[in-house]
């Protein structure tokens, strides 16, 4: 390009932008008075524009008014740019690939964990619903909710989660606490369409041996996102994974209904191409999720 000027000069530009006199902004820059307005006339003359409107104190003109926003864009991404690939050098990227839901719930809290115990590791954290085939262009390996048939790939069992009817208390003081599964058929039931690889309510009551003809449906949601908040929101009973209300349980927000044992009938896999589950950013990323999956299958029984 013939007219980009030095990086000098644009910065002394981004900078006067920024103050209401050349001597504040060569404060900033640390050089003289005459120096900011010696480039800055440069500046112009390379560009054929007019910048600033000189008097008593600077002001913007169109020009410059238009010009300042793409050239203080550009200051703020190389140098965030920079930073990163400081802060990459010596790691290695790690693309992982998963569902929304399950990174929000489940592996995003236990991230911190494996960046402690191996700092080297750089994880990008990607989420779809989608097959994943492994091109050139998507993640190196995938975390996969599904029954475990993964024949082109290399994969391994990780947990199953248990499901169960939630509600928040402010919900259960409103309406009372049901003494047993089948007194929920009078209560607001929050229902999802979507993947029957989860079960849905007439599954659950079928397993604890409630025969039903219809829901008392309150609103259906299109993910399981939307109705745990829902249920959190006291609009109604969600039937939750065990995976995905960890923290609500945990701090009270959410109460589990009925300790009757109801293992999902599909679950969690760790899966990439077959040849790499041996890299050593690989085995150490797996070995800490077998260690988080395990703590899981404790706590999911």
């Amino acid at each position: 390009m013939k007219d980009l000027p030095p990086t000098a000069t644009l910065r002394a530009f981004e900078v006067a932008t920024r103050h209401a006199t050349f001597t504040a902004a060569a404060e900033e820059l640390h050089i003289t008075q005459s120096a900011v307005s010696h480039q800055l006339k440069n500046l112009e003359e390379l560009w054929g524009l007019q910048l600033f409107q000189r008097g008593k104190s600077l002001s913007l003109t169109p020009a410059g008014a238009a010009l300042a926003p793409i050239v203080r864009e550009f200051f703020m991404t190389l140098e965030a740019t920079l930073s990163d690939l400081r802060e990459q050098k010596g790691r290695v990227r790690l693309r992982v690939s998963t569902t929304y839901s399950f990174a929000l719930k489940w592996l995003l809290p236990r991230l911190p964990g494996l960046s402690r115990q191996h700092p080297e590791i750089l994880v990008t954290l990607e989420t779809t619903d989608q097959a994943i085939h492994f091109s050139s262009a998507e993640s190196d390996v995938a975390i996969r909710f599904g029954s475990g048939n993964y024949p082109a790939l290399y994969s391994e069992f990780m947990f199953r989660e248990q499901i169960f009817p939630v509600a928040s208390p402010d919900f259960l003081r409103r309406f009372g606490a049901p003494g047993k599964p089948a007194e929920l058929l009078r209560y607001p039931l929050l229902t999802r369409d979507g993947a029957d690889l989860v079960p849905k309510w007439e599954v659950w009551f079928g397993q604890v041996g409630v025969g039903i003809t219809a829901l008392k449906e309150s609103v259906r949601f299109a993910d399981t996102n939307m109705t745990i908040e829902a249920a959190l929101l006291g609009q109604g009973i969600a039937l939750a994974r065990s995976g995905h209300v960890e923290a609500e349980i945990g701090d009270g927000s959410l109460v589990r209904l009925f300790d009757v044992p109801f293992p999902s009938p599909v679950a969690y896999y760790f899966v990439c191409p077959k040849g790499i589950e041996s890299q050593s950013h690989i085995i150490s990323f797996r070995q800490w999720l077998q260690t988080e999956s395990s703590k899981a299958r404790q706590d999911y029984r």
